[in-house]
Order: structure tokens, then C-alpha cells, then sequence
């Protein structure tokens, strides 16, 4: 069974791929059905005829032979008399020596004869009228010329298909004459005929399948052509082209896909061109700002220094630079950061390390900024290490460009933040969910676009550049994993960071889900203490104390994650499920 599904699997996958054997296929499946037609036609047609012939010279022997009979038989009254005029007659329709057959118009027969005489009357037969079918002798009875095909076995004679044909008399009364008419002859022909036919419909066949076979050969060996080269120009070399033979329609086609090739050979090289360039720029702009930032840097950090001794006016001036010099350094870095991704030089130091460490460690960084806007992170990290080959620094990037992202627009409600592992599916997840304002539809796709803005008139908290969602689309797929988003206008954003566990093998299903359940999560109760550091499961290893259990309900029922189930503690600005 394995070997016949096999098989049929090869035949499946050779079929959908062959134009070529789908041709010959359809046109020989196409071609026996009509030669089948033809030939059905072509044989009744012709056995119609043969037929037709035959029964009209079997009805015009019929005719002499009634009359030889009835002129031989006489008035005899007794019945051996009559047995002997009848056995006289067959014998004179006899041709060969008194075997009882006979040639004539129609071919060989053989005469059978019968009728009622004698006293008292009874039936009296010359020849095998045991082969005459009753139903044919009725209607010979009933004073018809009637004739029926059939079967007879004559144990002296003739065995197989033959033509019986009846005829009363005119004269004697009860005298039934049968002719029977082997078809010997016909079903020879008729053999022979449809011996032909099957041998010139094979042959014809195979002709078909030759012609078919090489006709789309002609075509297709272009078109097989044009697909290895397209193949080998989308693997990047630029250089193939298509040979060009004649002036026919393969040939046009030939011609013009060598001219795509060049034109678009010409604008990828010029693109590289352009992106090397671009990229350089980029580069050698950020390494050259360097220099010089440095300098306003350390001359910025002196006058910050001195703000006391400064009056109001001139100590927040000194404050302003020294935040726009923070953001454009993060710029700077930012650029040389993507631009060697976009050079294909960036590089993973990869560790195995407990991944909860990365996302404490981006947790601990956006703290400030939780606490700037009164937001409130919720935190869920399961109580076993999760170790996976990573590079802590690019991970932890990415939790920290997620997180800011989302209290940037949480709209003042809770961010929550959840990390899974699977070891099966050799994949850990971690989704980054806010209830703000949401992404439209088509949005999804780009918010990972370079600087790129869903309200350009919001203001960012965490003084983003704009680049890094882009680094961390850059830094997952370096991990070979993924970064997706989801959201919905009102209800809030999602981000899910899918990595592999095991570099180097495939990365099963995520588990964790991107998308929430349609439940808002329900505003949170004010903490007490706004200045209290965050609480997760390092803090308690060093001797922090969780809240109060009368708070663990508020925080078990967050952002629809599932964690209502899980121990809950609170503290200022941040809270961990």
C-alpha cells in the first residue's frame, strides 16, 4: 500500500510539473476518445451493411427454394410418401452430393423443411429443424417470411452465429421451408475489420503521442529555459541571459525577456549602487558627528555642573542641552546601528543565559519613564529559568524599545509584560501589550518602517528616534526569530518577540498568543508608595517584601493575560503577576 502511495505521490508531483506530459496526456486522452467513437461508428455501420446484404440475398434464395420445393412436391397423402418427397426436395436443393448444404447468392445454407400430413396428421421434418427457434416457426405458421438471428450447434455441422430465414408455401398448405445461412464469412470479416481498426488506432496513437511529445517540445524547452535562467537571475546572477534562436514567437519571447533582464539588471545595480552609498554615508556622517559631539558633550556636562551658580534662565538652557545632547547621541548610535545591518556586518555575541535576566534588565532602564507618566507595568515571568543562546545586549534593546514604545502610548494605563518558554517548541515569547490608542489596520505592518510615526503630533516620552522598532525587526531576525505587532484603534497594541531556544534549530509555535482576548483590563488601584522600587522575582531573592495580599486580586485580573492564577504583588509604578 506504501509503495503503490508512493507511486501515485511521484505521478502527482510529475504530472502538476510537466506542461509537456500534460500535452501528450490530454491529447492522447482527447485523440481515443474520438478513434473509440470512430470506430464504434465505423463498425456498425459496416456490420448494418453486411447484414443488409446478406438478408436480401437469403430472401431472394428463398424465393428459388420455395419454388424448386413447391414444384417437386406433389399430391402424396401418406406419410411416408411425404417424408420422402420432403427428404427429395432438401436433396435437390443440395449442391454438394447430399450433405444437405448448398451454395447460392448468399453463400453456403443448409434447408430444413416441415409440414403436417399423413393419417392421422402429424408433423413431418426434412434437415435440423430442431435448430429453427420456435418464435421464428410461429411466425412462419402465421404465413410470414420472417428470418431471425441466432446461435446453432448442429452436432454434423455448423457451429456458431448464423441467419435462419422462413418461408411458408404458397401451395401445400402447411409446409414451413427454413434456410439456415451461417455467418461464418461476416464474423470473419467483421474480425478482421476490427483487427485493423484497434492496430491503426494503436499505431495512430502512438504517432499522436510522437508528434504531441515533439511539438510541445518546441515550446516548452523556451520556456524551461527562461525559468532556469529567471531562477539563476533572482539568485543574483545578472549576467544570464536567454538564447535567441530565429525569428519565431520563441525567439521574440527570448528577445524580450533578455531585454527585461538587462533593464532590470541595470536598476539593481544601480540601487546597490545607490544603497552602498547611502550607507557609507551614513556611516562615515555618524562617525564624523562623533568627534565634535563629544566635545559639546563635555563642554555641556560643565556648564550643566555649574547651574547652581547660573541664573533660572541660563540653568534650564543647560538642562535642555544636556537632553537634546542625550537624544541625539542616542540618534548617532542608532544610525550606526542600522546601518551596519544594512552593511550585513552586525554580529550576535551569543550566550546561554536566563532570558528573564534581559527583560529585568530592559524593565529596570523604562522605569523612570513608567513613573514620569504614572504608568504602571505589569509584570509576568515565570518562577523557572527559561535559558536560551542569545545576545543579551540586542535583547534586551529590543524588551527596551518595546516597553518605552508602549508607555509612550498607553494613554496612562497599564503595560503589561510576559515572558514564555517551550522548550518542544524551541521557542521563548515575550509579549509587550498596552490599552492605548492602538494601531489602524495596515499599521502593523508599518510601525517597523524607519522612522515612522502614527501621530506625528504626539509627544514621546522616551525620546525616540524613531529607529527602534526597525533595529529590533533587525536584531530578531539576526537571532533568527521574529517580531510581530497587532492592534486595534481603542483597545490597545501588542508586540510578541519569538526567538529560538537552541540556535540552529527550527522554531516551533509560539507559546504565547499576540493578540489578547477582547476584555480591557480594569483600571488599576492608585499605590501607596510612588517612590517604592519595582518588585519582581530578583527583588525578592534580596529581601523585598510583597505587598499585601488585599491587593493581589487588582492585579491578577490585568490586561486579560491569564495570570489571575498567579501570585501577585504590587509596588510603585510597576507590578509583577
Amino acid at each position: 500500500m506504501d509503495w503503490f502511495q508512493t507511486i501515485g505521490t511521484a505521478l502527482g508531483h510529475l504530472w502538476r510539473r510537466s506542461l509537456q506530459l500534460r500535452v501528450i496526456v490530454s491529447t492522447l486522452t482527447l485523440s481515443l476518445i474520438v478513434i473509440t467513437i470512430l470506430g464504434v461508428v465505423l463498425t456498425g455501420q459496416i456490420t448494418d451493411r453486411l447484414l443488409e446484404a446478406k438478408i436480401n440475398a437469403a430472401v431472394e434464395e428463398m424465393d428459388r427454394a420455395r419454388s424448386t420445393i413447391e414444384h417437386l412436391l406433389t399430391g402424396a397423402n401418406d406419410a411416408n410418401s411425404q417424408q420422402q418427397e420432403l427428404a427429395d426436395a432438401r436433396a435437390a436443393l443440395s449442391t454438394r452430393g447430399g450433405t444437405g448444404q448448398s451454395t447460392g447468392a448468399a453463400g453456403s445454407f443448409v434447408s430444413a423443411l416441415a409440414m403436417v400430413g399423413g393419417t392421422p396428421p402429424q408433423e413431418i421434418t426434412a434437415g435440423p429443424i430442431s435448430e429453427v427457434p420456435q418464435e421464428l416457426r410461429r411466425f412462419v405458421q402465421r404465413s410470414q417470411v420472417s428470418y431471425q438471428f441466432t446461435t446453432v450447434a448442429d452436432p454434423d455441422g455448423y457451429r456458431g452465429r448464423a441467419l435462419i430465414i422462413g418461408s411458408p408455401s404458397a401451395e401445400v398448405a402447411t409446409l414451413e421451408i427454413y434456410l439456415i445461412f451461417p455467418l461464418a464469412s461476416e464474423e470473419s470479416s467483421l474480425s478482421l475489420m476490427r483487427g485493423t481498426m484497434l492496430i491503426g488506432g494503436v499505431v495512430l496513437l502512438v504517432l499522436l503521442a510522437a508528434i504531441t511529445a515533439l511539438v510541445t517540445r518546441q515550446v516548452v524547452l523556451p520556456i524551461r529555459s527562461a525559468a532556469r535562467i529567471a531562477g539563476r537571475f533572482a539568485d543574483g546572477r545578472l549576467k544570464e541571459r536567454m538564447l535567441v534562436r530565429g525569428e519565431d514567437d520563441m525567439a521574440r519571447l527570448a528577445q524580450a525577456f533578455n531585454e527585461m533582464a538587462e533593464s532590470l539588471s541595470k536598476q539593481i545595480t544601480q540601487l546597490e549602487e545607490f544603497g552602498n552609498l547611502q550607507r557609507r554615508f551614513t556611516s562615515d556622517v555618524s562617525h564624523a558627528l562623533r568627534t565634535p559631539l563629544t566635545t559639546v558633550r563635555m563642554a555641556a556636562d560643565l556648564i550643566h555642573g555649574s547651574s547652581d551658580d547660573l541664573d533660572p534662565a541660563l540653568a534650564r538652557s543647560s538642562e535642555l542641552l544636556v537632553n537634546e545632547l542625550d537624544r541625539f547621541e542616542g540618534l548617532l548610535n542608532d544610525l550606526l546601528e542600522i546601518s551596519r545591518h544594512d552593511a550585513g556586518v552586525a554580529e550576535l555575541q551569543v550566550e546561554s543565559l536566563d532570558v528573564r535576566m534581559c527583560a529585568r534588565a530592559a524593565i529596570s532602564t523604562v522605569r523612570h519613564l513608567a513613573k514620569d507618566a504614572g504608568v504602571e507595568v505589569v509584570i509576568d515571568l515565570p518562577d523557572d529559568p527559561i535559558v536560551a543562546e542569545v545576545d543579551p545586549r540586542r535583547v534586551e534593546r529590543v524588551l527596551r524599545n518595546l516597553l518605552a514604545n508602549a508607555i509612550d502610548h498607553s494613554e496612562g494605563k497599564p503595560v503589561l509584560i510576559r515572558m514564555r518558554g517551550d522548550s518542544d517548541a524551541n521557542a521563548v515569547a515575550t509579549v509587550v501589550r498596552d490599552q492605548g490608542v492602538g494601531l489602524r489596520p495596515g499599521e502593523e505592518k508599518m510601525v517597523f518602517n524607519r522612522f515612522w510615526r502614527s501621530d506625528p503630533s504626539r509627544v514621546r516620552r522616551s525620546g525616540g528616534t524613531g529607529l527602534g522598532l526597525s533595529i529590533s525587526v533587525e536584531d530578531a531576525n539576526l537571532h533568527e526569530g521574529r517580531l510581530e505587532a497587532w492592534g486595534d484603534p481603542g483597545v490597545g497594541a501588542s508586540f510578541r518577540l519569538l526567538l529560538p531556544m537552541v540556535r540552529g534549530r527550527k522554531l516551533g509555535q509560539s507559546p504565547l498568543a499576540l493578540e489578547p482576548m477582547l476584555r480591557k483590563v480594569p483600571a488599576l488601584p492608585e499605590p501607596a508608595d510612588t517612590d517604592a522600587p519595582v518588585l519582581d522575582p530578583a527583588a525578592q531573592d534580596t529581601g523585598e517584601q510583597a505587598a499585601p495580599a488585599s491587593e493581589a486580586p487588582a492585579a491578577g485580573t490585568g490586561a486579560d493575560t491569564g495570570a489571575a492564577d498567579q501570585p501577585t504583588s504590587t509596588e510603585t509604578g510597576d507590578r509583577q503577576t
